[in-house]
């Protein structure tokens, strides 16, 4: 079994080089071309020109090898939910901004919108097409049980809003970690392989998609690693978010994401420390940039720094979420 699933993360991976060797000369047609805020570092400015978008390579591999497996594995279903569903969100948002050339895509309450329906969906889908109930695992509760295992605890009626908050939280915060050559290819790389190892674990039928994405998000960090011929676009950074809180939510684990996920939620709270802080203050800031990973650039850490140390905190986080269970 597990050279099978080695095989899905060697096939992803090839099958994503591929379409990305047709794909971006398609973007570039498009002129789907990244524009880098003028606030934004100074060395970001040369990014300017290079095609976004490029999320769709890796939705596209990881649509062709899960979906024809989803009636074998329906767990997997809601995350194919979720992924394609928060892609297609992404994308409109890109289309909009990068092909028609309206700066601001889709207004914030429209996406918010189309993310609450998407989350919505999800959540229905684990209902209709898996055994998986909503009880959620408290983290260190294993550490106080006479037997050692973990306590689960249903929400009741805060129950959906407290998913959707999860389901907005990570896609916002895997938004906000796309800023850096391959950043967040790289963490949502290690996130997928600790999906991939729980899920087997737990005997959750989501190993092989968290496999596929993995090998695909290898095969789009070949053009996406600095410096980039390729950025993922809204179109991949919300499909990873919605893909690692539709894993975590169908093994139980949607609070595990503050370690797991540890890199998204430092994002987002750079930001909100950021804003907050302007506004408290009348125009000063609290980090030299947000969201944090700019704030390091400005600090003098190249951009290949940034993404090593953030990747090895997501390993951190995992092992650390591992040994909560």
């Amino acid at each position: 079994m597990f050279l099978n699933h080695i095989l899905h993360l060697v096939v992803a991976f090839v099958l994503t080089v591929l379409i990305g060797k047709f794909l971006i000369p398609e973007l570039k047609k498009l002129k789907a071309r990244q524009v880098e805020r003028e606030e934004g570092p100074e060395s970001h400015k040369k990014k300017t020109g290079t095609p976004t978008m490029g999320g769709i390579m890796f939705l596209l591999t990881f649509a062709a090898l899960t979906i024809p497996e989803a009636g074998k594995y329906r767990a997997a279903i809601p995350v194919i939910v979720a992924t394609l569903g928060f892609g297609a969100v992404g994308l409109i948002d890109d289309y909009i901004k990068v092909v028609m050339k309206r700066n601001l895509g889709l207004r914030a309450w429209q996406k918010l919108v189309l993310q609450i329906v998407v989350s919505a969906a999800v959540i229905w889908s684990v209902k209709q097409f898996t055994e998986v109930n909503f009880d959620v695992l408290i983290p260190f509760s294993s550490l106080f049980t006479a037997n050692g295992a973990g306590l689960y605890v249903n929400l009741g009626v805060f129950t959906v809003p407290f998913l959707i908050f999860v389901f907005l939280g990570t896609t916002n915060g895997s938004n906000f970690t796309d800023g850096l050559d391959g950043l967040l290819s790289s963490v949502t790389i290690v996130i997928a392989l600790f999906i991939a190892h729980i899920s087997s674990a737990l005997a959750v039928n989501i190993t092989s998609a968290s496999y596929v994405m993995a090998g695909a998000l290898l095969g789009f960090l070949f053009y996406n690693h600095h410096p980039a011929k390729v950025f993922m676009g809204d179109t991949g950074s919300l499909a990873l978010g919605g893909f690692t809180a539709a894993c975590m939510l169908v093994m139980k684990m949607p609070i595990h994401i503050v370690f797991v996920g540890i890199i998204y939620l430092v994002e987002v709270i750079s930001v909100i420390i950021q804003v907050l802080y302007f506004k408290a203050t009348h125009g000063k800031r609290f980090f030299k940039m947000a969201p944090i990973h700019h704030h390091f650039e400005l600090m003098g850490w190249s951009e290949t720094k940034v993404v090593n140390i953030f990747t090895i905190v997501t390993v951190v986080g995992c092992f650390i979420a591992i040994i909560l269970m």
